[in-house]
């Protein structure tokens, strides 16, 4: 399957407009019913110009779920700095913590992005590159980490191994939540913000400074 890096850049207004109307049309009518002569009508560009900038159906529905995944990333990105960038003494990390969590569990995992993010990883896992394909990756964890590790060079928590943290940061979180309840959506299951909470605790009882 060949990937977007190696097809035509092209203008932003159209890649933005072809991607728009494949999401849409994947989201209402499947990727399988949805023909690229119906994504190119939607975009208002031709078919002949779908193709150069994707290549083929495929990498059109990767490109989608990428896009969404990146939107995501910039709000997990976004909630790091809003909730934990002042923070510096320990005494302050703990409501930084819960503030950061429960805006993830509403503004990300609560969102509209997230939801279609989830359709269609799970909806069209056999048309993405291989099954259980994560167009996030590694990226929102990596994010946690460098905020942990900064954390550490202040002296607010001890954390030999940042990215060990943050992974066991997102399971006592999110991770629990998930398990639980089936979904961390905070803004819709009030029982998400007890376990977060508790997660935190959990959480800063193994890695505060002390």
């Amino acid at each position: 399957m060949p990937t977007t890096k190696t097809l035509r850049e092209g203008s932003t207004v159209k890649r933005a407009a072809i991607l728009s109307a494949a999401r849409e049309l994947f989201l209402a009518d499947g990727f399988d019913r949805s023909s690229v002569d119906a994504v190119a009508a939607r975009a208002e560009v031709s078919k002949r110009t779908v193709y150069d900038y994707f290549g083929d159906k495929q990498t059109l529905l990767q490109a989608v779920v990428d896009s969404v995944g990146q939107s995501l990333i910039t709000t997990i990105r976004r909630t790091l700095d809003d909730t934990l960038a002042d923070v510096t003494e320990s005494a302050d990390l703990e409501d930084a913590l819960i503030t950061f969590s429960m805006s993830i569990a509403t503004d990300m995992l609560g969102s509209a992005e997230y939801a279609t993010l989830q359709r269609l990883v799970r909806g069209e896992s056999g048309n993405l590159p291989h099954r259980g394909y994560n167009a996030m990756a590694n990226t929102p964890d990596e994010a946690i980490a460098d905020r942990f590790a900064a954390f550490g060079e202040a002296g607010v928590l001890d954390v030999p191994d940042p990215r060990l943290a943050a992974d066991q940061f997102i399971a006592l979180t999110f991770g629990v939540a998930l398990d639980r309840l089936g979904s961390a959506n905070a803004a819709e299951d009030t029982r998400v913000r007890p376990l977060v909470v508790e997660g935190v605790r959990t959480f800063l009882r193994a890695y505060r400074t002390r």
